[in-house]
């Protein structure tokens, strides 16, 4: 489980089929192999440490719901280790199961916040409700809009220089994981 609050932007060293290798320095401090590492929201496991690089070996059923296919060398990617029970949940509960993906269709200034807008297919919209939460490449954000087609967060100053967001051209694409309490209510309901 991770909380989607951002604790390093690392940089991709290698992406290729099956394996994906990135640089980074602050979530290797205690690392160790097995454990899970959130790479822009996905739950990868470390399966390699050498110096200031990690490796994770990635699924065919990972990369058709990410955007991890979609990595080259030099990428800046978004990672968060898993909380421990001891931390606090500052962001809100994530489980690092990208369930799709959204295109990013603006970035809009807005006094010293940016409203980044995302195209979204209607699956992923149903679990978003306005002032409630989603993950986006693995950075837990706050809802601000929904049309019928797409959502928009506002990024904070730390979030614009802490995550890889503003990194990425209109056109981009993104990993979305909605909230996990709307996905389980839904569930609940649908068997009564």
């Amino acid at each position: 489980m991770f909380t989607g609050i951002i604790e390093e932007v690392g940089e991709v060293v290698t992406a290729e089929e099956g394996d994906l290798r990135i640089r980074a320095r602050q979530i290797l401090t205690d690392a160790k192999l097995g454990d899970s590492i959130a790479i822009n929201g996905v739950d990868l496991t470390v399966t390699e440490i050498n110096g200031d690089c990690f490796a994770a070996n990635v699924m065919p059923e990972t990369y058709r719901r990410s955007n991890l296919g979609d990595l080259k060398a030099g990428d800046a990617v978004n990672l968060e280790r898993s909380v421990r029970p001891t931390d606090r949940l500052s962001g809100h509960i994530v489980r690092g199961v990208v369930e799709g993906r959204a295109i990013i269709e603006s970035f809009t200034p807005e006094a010293d916040a940016v409203i980044a807008r995302f195209k979204t297919p209607a699956e992923l919209l149903r679990y978003m409700v306005v002032k409630g939460p989603v993950t986006i490449d693995g950075a837990s954000l706050t809802i601000i809009d929904k049309t019928a087609d797409s959502f928009a967060v506002s990024l904070v100053q730390y979030t614009q220089v802490h995550t890889n967001l503003l990194r990425k051209p209109v056109g981009a694409s993104v990993n979305i994981e909605t909230d996990i309490i709307a996905r389980d209510v839904e569930t609940l309901l649908q068997s009564r």
